[in-house]
């Protein structure tokens, strides 16, 4: 199906009501993307992340008359400068599709290979993830990802329960079931990682537990594997001493470099023991034992 887009970059406080105007004139969706180059690490939970200036982008049928809606978002929010107005068409294409042809098969470690459902795996006789990321979070090509895959290489939990706090598609409590876990649960907030981590599950002939976070009921577990960001890491600190059974290991990513040293004197003050810490490009892996 074809479409046009019709894009403005706006300042802060004028992204929320130019994204309700473009839904307000029947934009199929709408998102936001840095006009600046200005990162953003760590949005406060619950938040939508917002930069000083926002190029705010609707997605529209392509038989939709732009000119109209430009008119009524404008009429709407006289701000916004009538000239910030830009519209474009795109390809009719599937877009699904055609980001998942630039996934490609990964290894981490010796062992474990990340293979994207619609290839062959490069090396059959290895441990072969074959996953479709759905619409969550997780493919292995964020360095965080990475480091923890290759840190279940590794350290295979073998005859282990494990926890995946925050799973996304499910990739890590995938990799830890087809590394030897006996039992395998995931959690997560977002309904959608829920869906997600359960249909690669089910490609993979893998026998593993996904539930929301208020739903989430497991046993306590020999190691726990959350790879979030670091201040949902702290202010979960006492449900994961919760999960894990005495000595149970504890592995912490999605912080930057930057942040380790402080969450690691955190998780100290609570009883953790520090093990060690792995660094790829600016991001961290924490390992922990629970005292």
């Amino acid at each position: 199906m074809p479409w046009i887009q019709i894009n403005a970059t706006v300042p802060e406080h004028l992204v929320e009501p130019l994204s309700d105007a473009f839904m307000d004139a029947n934009a199929a969706s709408v998102t936001f993307i840095d006009a600046e180059d200005q990162p953003i690490f760590e949005p406060e939970i619950g938040t939508t992340p917002v930069w000083s200036l926002t190029k705010v982008t609707a997605l529209y049928d392509a038989e939709v008359d732009s000119a109209p809606v430009i008119e009524f978002v404008k009429e709407v929010l006289p701000e916004v400068s009538p000239f910030e107005f830009k519209t474009e068409a795109l390809e009719d294409k599937d877009w699904v599709r055609a980001w998942m042809e630039n996934f490609k098969p990964m290894q981490f470690g010796q062992n474990l290979w990340i293979v994207p459902s619609t290839m062959q795996a490069p090396k059959p006789e290895a441990i072969n993830l074959i996953l479709d990321p759905g619409l969550a979070f997780g493919t292995g090509t964020h360095p965080t990802t990475a480091l923890c895959l290759t840190w279940l290489d590794v350290h295979a939990p073998h005859n282990q329960t494990v926890i995946d706090y925050g799973c996304g598609s499910g990739i890590l409590a995938l990799a830890a079931k087809k590394l030897g876990a006996t039992e395998v649960w995931g959690t997560d907030i977002d309904p959608q990682a829920i869906t997600a981590s359960i249909d690669n599950a089910e490609r993979n002939h893998a026998a593993m537990t996904f539930a929301l976070v208020k739903d989430f009921h497991p046993p306590l577990a020999d190691t726990l594997l959350a790879n979030i960001l670091a201040g949902p890491l702290k202010e979960l600190a006492p449900e994961f001493s919760r999960l894990l059974k005495p000595q149970g290991t504890l592995i912490l990513s999605g912080l930057l470099t930057t942040q380790a040293a402080d969450l690691i004197e955190f998780y100290n003050s609570l009883n953790f023991e520090f093990v060690e810490q792995q660094n790829h490009e600016d991001w961290s892996l924490l390992c922990f034992n629970r005292i």
